[in-house]
């Protein structure tokens, strides 16, 4: 500090007092900016030309807050070269210092936020999620991103309060909530149950990984992939585009399906009715036939059954396995339409319909005539042969005026 007061001081001595404070300022914050711009842009060009690196996300997100860092820092320095020249104004003195040590507070933990974030992108640029066989990859997201953010949030909060401490109001403030420091961490923690509650969810969720980003679930009856993980929620991305927000806190108090929870292997079911003179055993060589060399089908598994039998049809369910829930989804589609196409081709009456019973003419006139005979048999069944005729209707009883009642 003395020898930048004696470098400075040998040209401006004799120059007017703002004159010389002008100089100080700009030739100190000037000298720091650049420095750190050069800085940056060596360690810009050390991590390559491509813009999307991790390496350069990186530098990215370090170099606007070591840039606002670099002006609070020069200021400071500046700050003390006037004060030692005796060229401060007396107004500037009593806020100035102050408002330099919450900008360098404040830009401090800004880099500090921008390094995690850059580490955060350096890490998960080793583990591709895109790839095959990403279990590993997928459940290294998932930590980092968690512990990432929710350090980030802890680093913030504290950037903010050693902010607000250099304020004398505010440590005053602080030494009496101390004094009640019972009744108001009471309050605190009922106020911030939810955000507290989800955060420490997001941390069991991190360490446990019940669900891992790329994550096919089933959540709220809706199914889709896990998109993102924040420090409170997660986007599940629905097969039909629309984004599901689950608290943490639901992931962890309720239920759901996790299709990818050891791999993402998955077996998938085809139900079709059919009548009972379907051949099942034809039905079974054409699966065959559609599986063999199916580029959707993994070769693990393969079954055709019957599973249940209504009034009107019998249940067919195959049985296929694929490497992941969509190409299980899109090998089910495929299997179900080309065995419909084979039985309206080759077996169309196999198909599911209604039966009827038309008669004829003779049919109808026997039936008329079995009904004024007492008889209500309009085909002739022979379980019924020896089946006794219904009993013969009452006849009616005539009412006569003096069967009637006299009061009524």
């Amino acid at each position: 500090m003395q020898q930048t007061n004696e470098v400075i001081g040998s040209f401006i001595d004799g120059w007017p007092g703002w004159a010389q404070i002008l100089v100080i300022v700009a030739v100190i914050v000037c000298g720091v900016w650049l420095l750190q711009r050069l800085v940056w842009a060596i360690l810009r060009r050390a991590a390559g030309h491509d813009q999307h690196s991790a390496k350069r996300k990186l530098v990215k997100h370090t170099s606007k807050p070591a840039g606002l860092l670099a002006i609070g820092v020069g200021l400071s320095v500046a700050c003390a070269v006037i004060e030692q020249r005796d060229l401060m104004p007396a107004w500037i003195n009593g806020w100035w210092a102050q408002a330099l040590t919450v900008v360098n507070i404040l830009a401090g933990t800004w880099l500090v936020i921008g390094v995690i974030a850059g580490l955060d992108d350096l890490i998960l640029s080793k583990y591709r999620i895109d790839v095959k066989d990403n279990l590993r990859a997928r459940r290294v997201h998932t930590q980092v991103l968690v512990i990432s953010r929710t350090l980030m949030i802890i680093v913030g909060v504290v950037g903010v309060a050693l902010a607000l401490l250099t304020f004398d109001s505010v440590g005053r403030i602080g030494a009496s909530l101390l004094a009640s420091a019972g009744i108001a961490g009471i309050a605190v923690g009922f106020a911030a149950k939810p955000v507290l509650g989800n955060i420490i969810a997001g941390i069991q969720i991190a360490l446990t990984q019940p669900i891992r980003i790329d994550d096919a679930v089933i959540i709220g009856g809706e199914w889709g992939w896990i998109e993102e993980i924040t420090t409170t929620y997660v986007v599940v991305k629905i097969w039909d585009e629309r984004r599901l927000i689950v608290p943490f806190s639901k992931i962890i108090e309720e239920p759901f399906e996790n299709w990818t929870r050891k791999s993402a292997d998955i077996l998938g079911s085809v139900v079709l009715y059919v009548d009972y003179s379907c051949p099942v055993d034809a039905v079974r060589d054409e699966l065959d036939r559609i599986l063999d060399g199916h580029p959707k089908w993994d070769g693990r598994a393969k079954v055709l059954q019957v599973i249940d039998c209504t009034e009107k049809s019998m249940v067919l369910r195959v049985l296929v396995t694929a490497a992941d829930s969509p190409t299980a989804w899109e090998l089910r589609c495929d299997v179900r339409e080309r065995l419909l196409a084979f039985l309206m081709r080759e077996y169309p009456w196999s198909l599911p319909r209604r039966r009827e019973q038309r008669l004829s003419d003779e049919d109808v006139t026997r039936a008329r005539r079995g009904v004024e005979s007492g008889r209500t048999h309009i085909c002739d069944d022979p379980t019924l042969a020896d089946a006794p005729s219904p009993p013969p209707t009452a006849a009616p009883v005539d009412r006569t005026p003096a069967d009637e009642d006299p009061g009524a």
